[in-house]
């Protein structure tokens, strides 16, 4: 009876034992359960931050691409507009050259038939003025008509010499300012192509188009000067009547 009621203790002892060890075992199965939640948990939360990042590189890249590509097509834009703008200065130089030889051969060849006139006129004076010297007072009134007529000639000369050097000066100014405004431009260039910030690529944009009305207004000047006409009046008021000098046979 004592080994049966010690054989049932044993059991029961043994029965607990195994309940306490099912509950630590349990326990233990419970920490590594959250302990792999916890660990899935952080896992999936750098996943997403390592793809928000990778997300957010990529965007900034391509916002990168896209603004260099924009500034690469403004300038390349710049560029073709500079060298339209170098080629038509070219076009209308060689076009203004051309009139400006056509008219100065022009006048070479009035001032040669001019001469031609003059001479024949002189002689025929002359020849008057030689006769009616042998008949009336011995030609004093003649010869200071004639006198006054050199003298008118010179003047007209040195008039004219003047006026060409005036507007050869004109001229050289002229060229020297656009070349300066090329280089200005191109410089400006330059500096929007390499510039960043929207703020001084707005500047730069806007010192071009000024610089660009500037030079338009500079060869306007030229193609004017170099037919004759001078720069441009700012005023725009009614044009002065033409002028002849002293004893030009060619003014009317």
């Amino acid at each position: 009876m004592a080994e049966q009621k010690e054989s049932s203790v044993l059991f029961s002892l043994q029965e607990l034992m195994g309940l306490e060890q099912d509950r630590i075992k349990q326990e233990e199965n419970e920490r590594q359960r959250k302990t792999d939640e916890e660990a899935a948990s952080r896992a999936a939360s750098e996943r997403r931050a390592r793809e928000e990042e990778e997300a957010r590189i990529r965007a900034e890249e391509e916002r990168v691409r896209l603004e260099a590509a924009r500034s690469r097509e403004e300038a390349a834009r710049l560029e073709a507009m500079r060298q339209a703008e170098v080629a038509k200065a070219q076009a209308e130089a060689e076009n203004a050259a051309r009139i400006t030889a056509m008219r100065a051969q022009q006048e070479h060849e009035q001032k040669l038939a001019a001469l031609s006139q003059d001479k024949k006129k002189a002689q025929l004076t002359y020849g008057i003025a030689g006769a009616i010297a042998l008949i009336v007072l011995g030609g004093g009134g003649a010869g200071f008509a004639i006198h006054k007529k050199n003298q008118d000639a010179e003047a007209a000369a040195a008039i004219a010499k003047a006026t060409e050097e005036e507007n050869k000066k004109k001229i050289d100014d002229l060229m020297a300012q656009i070349e300066k405004n090329q280089k200005d431009m191109d410089e400006l260039v330059k500096k929007y192509t390499s510039a960043t910030n929207e703020a001084d690529k707005a500047k730069l944009k806007a010192e071009i188009d000024a610089k660009k009305a500037e030079a338009d207004k500079t060869k306007s000047n030229l193609a004017s000067a170099r037919a004759g006409g001078g720069a441009k009046p700012a005023g725009g008021g009614a044009k002065p009547g033409k002028t002849c000098p002293p004893g030009d046979p060619m003014c009317e």
